[in-house]
């Protein structure tokens, strides 16, 4: 199973970046797919999920009406896309097939003015 997160950066308070996370490994259009975040000195937490086919999307109340979660089958890859961006978003984010134990490199995403 290989996880490649990429598309974070430094993004000022307000602004927008989208996550991508190509999988390889698994039967990725028969898996869900979510995405975690881990904050300095924190605890790694839950983010959004996606079912396999892309009908179902659940989102932690901290990120509900600015981050959206998506993925494209064809491509083996799915998304995070990041609106209104919070100081408090800062984090090392993830993406992993819920049902496997394994976890990408994770990328960064920096908000600051």
């Amino acid at each position: 199973v290989q996880l490649v997160e990429s598309g974070g950066g430094l993004v000022q308070p307000g602004g927008s970046l989208r996550l991508s996370c190509l999988a390889s490994g698994f039967t990725f259009s028969s898996s869900a797919m979510s995405w975690y975040r881990q904050a300095p000195g924190k605890e790694r937490e839950f983010v959004a999920t996606i079912n396999n086919r892309g009908t179902i999307r659940n989102y932690a109340d901290s990120v509900k009406g600015r981050f959206t979660i998506s993925r494209d089958n064809a491509k083996n890859t799915a998304y995070l896309e990041m609106n209104n961006l919070k100081f408090d978003d800062t984090a090392v984010y993830y993406c992993r097939n819920p049902g496997l134990p394994s976890w990408g490199q994770g990328t960064q995403v920096t908000v600051s003015s």
